[in-house]
């Protein structure tokens, strides 16, 4: 089968690297350099430091793209959702086909962009909490430095300067910065970080309060003072921050993370810095009501005083009146000692004369212990013939017991053991007997009765009661003494009326 003739075609034929480059030449040598308006989405920062972005508006769509060495450069940060004016070039890229914008240049569109970006970070930091005012701190009545971040170009630093020298001259710390334009934000943020960091007492004072000052202008020269960094940095000072950007109807971010805000820098120097004058005329003024409210005191006082002075008795009167009752009482107070001692004399030998003599206390005494005596020795030996028969009785019932026992063992003994035989009656009784006698010994040798037969006595009260011990017999007391012969009555002496010496021992 022969194979048809190919047809020949008049159309160029390409690669697709030329078609590629072809689009490319075409975009940048027909646009050049333009000027998109858009509206800023999918915006990513890559490692690289390349930043990739879209502008979109109602009809379309372009990517973007900002190289690492022009961000920098670029005027302004972007983000999401704002809307902007970015400047660069059409360029193609061939590996995907697509053509997107290389751009080295950004800026606002127009000041509703500005206001809905400044808006937005508003918002943000106020919901983070930087705006409360509870966070203001008060100013320093009189600071002896005084820092200002601002141009040192300009009439702003020349109108703090004066209306500080004409209120109360202080030292003034300026830390020149450019207040507008590329970098003008961080330059900013880092002389209020500067100030902030600087120590107490170092070779460079530490400001008492701090002013960030700029003069008016459009919304775009002020950006500087809406950047985040620079709010932040002002929320974040240590030192008590005054802010006076602009004219009195502009209004920044700063003014709102400030502690106290001024309309205009010279505003923000009398915030800082008291008038001398005014001073002066309220310290003579608080000096002044203060002389005469002393004198009204003393005034007051002296009055009073004086009033007190009236109704006071007469002191020498009664000093004297205090001498001469002294005197008196010293003379009484020596006569009535030995008043006292005579009467007490006295009151003793009329005690001493009713008394008994001892020795006629000690015959009663032992008159009472003979009878006590007596009735004892009578008494006795009717007591141990009581206590014979009632042993006697006790004897002969345990021998009619013993005998009954032993008897009826013996039958029992009879009765089970027949061949075995029985010890007399006699010699069991008499055992018994030898044994009760035992006992009766025993029990007379333990018995009072023994211990009187020795020659002790036993000591009974009035009421018959035994007194074992010396303690439990008052003075004076009825006593009654058993002996082993009988009883005696006796009457116990005072420790007072024995004499030592009166009774034998």
């Amino acid at each position: 089968m022969n194979d048809a003739p190919s047809a020949v075609s008049n159309i160029p034929e390409f690669t697709v690297s030329e078609i590629s480059g072809a689009v490319k030449r075409t975009l940048e040598g027909t646009f050049g350099r333009v000027r998109v308006r858009g509206e800023i989405t999918e915006l990513k920062r890559y490692p690289s430091g390349h930043i990739y972005f879209s502008l979109k508006d109602e009809g379309g769509k372009i990517s973007g793209v900002v190289w690492k060495s022009a961000v920098s450069r670029l005027g302004l940060d972007p983000e999401n959702g704002v809307e902007e004016i970015a400047t660069g070039k059409v360029s193609a890229y061939g590996d995907r086909s697509s053509y997107q914008l290389i751009v080295d240049r950004m800026e606002f569109a127009g000041v509703g962009a500005l206001l809905a970006k400044i808006e937005m970070l508003r918002l943000r930091l106020a919901a983070e909490g930087l705006f409360d005012n509870a966070r203001n701190r008060p100013l320093p009545l009189l600071p002896l430095v005084i820092g200002v971040v601002t141009s040192p170009q300009g009439a702003v630093i020349q109108d703090i300067r004066t209306t500080i020298l004409r209120r109360f001259p202080r030292h003034i710390l300026i830390w020149p910065v450019p207040v507008q334009g590329e970098g003008a934000a961080a330059k900013i943020a880092g002389a209020i970080n500067g100030f902030s960091r600087l120590p107490a007492g170092g070779p460079i004072p530490r400001p008492d309060v701090l002013i960030v000052a700029r003069g008016g202008g459009s919304l775009e020269d002020l950006m500087a003072f809406n950047e985040e960094i620079v709010v932040r940095a002002a929320a974040a000072c240590t030192i008590p921050l005054i802010s006076a950007v602009g004219h009195e109807t502009d209004t920044t971010l700063i003014d709102f993370a400030s502690d106290r805000r001024a309309p205009t820098p010279t505003a923000a120097a009398e915030l800082a810095v008291p008038s001398r004058v005014e001073l002066l005329a309220a310290v003579q003024q608080t000096g002044a009501r203060l002389t005469g409210s002393l004198h009204r005191i003393m005034q007051e006082r002296r009055l009073a005083l004086q009033t007190s002075a009236a109704g006071l008795p007469d002191l020498p009167g009664l000093l004297g009146t205090a001498r001469q009752k002294l005197d008196d009482r010293g003379q009484r107070l020596g006569m009535a000692a030995q008043n006292l001692l005579a009467g007490r004399r006295a009151a003793l030998q009329h005690a001493g004369a009713r008394l008994p003599h001892p020795a006629q206390t000690v015959a009663a005494a032992r008159q009472a212990v003979a009878d006590r005596a007596l009735r004892l020795r009578l008494a006795l030996p009717q007591l141990l013939a009581a206590r014979r028969s009632g042993f006697r009785q006790i004897e002969t019932r345990l021998a009619a017991g013993v005998r009954h026992t032993l008897s009826t063992r013996a039958a029992l003994a009879a009765r089970t053991l027949p061949r075995l035989t029985a010890a007399p009656a006699e010699a069991r009784l008499r055992e018994a007997r030898a044994r009760l006698e035992g006992f009766s010994a025993r029990l007379e040798s333990v018995s009072h009765h023994a211990v009187l037969a020795r020659g002790y006595a036993a000591v009974f009260g009035a009421d018959g009661a035994l007194l074992p011990t010396a303690a439990s017999v008052k003075p004076g007391a009825v006593l009654k003494l058993l002996f082993a012969d009988g009883e005696v009555r006796a009457t116990a002496a005072k420790p007072g009326d024995v004499r030592q010496g009166a009774l034998p021992l």
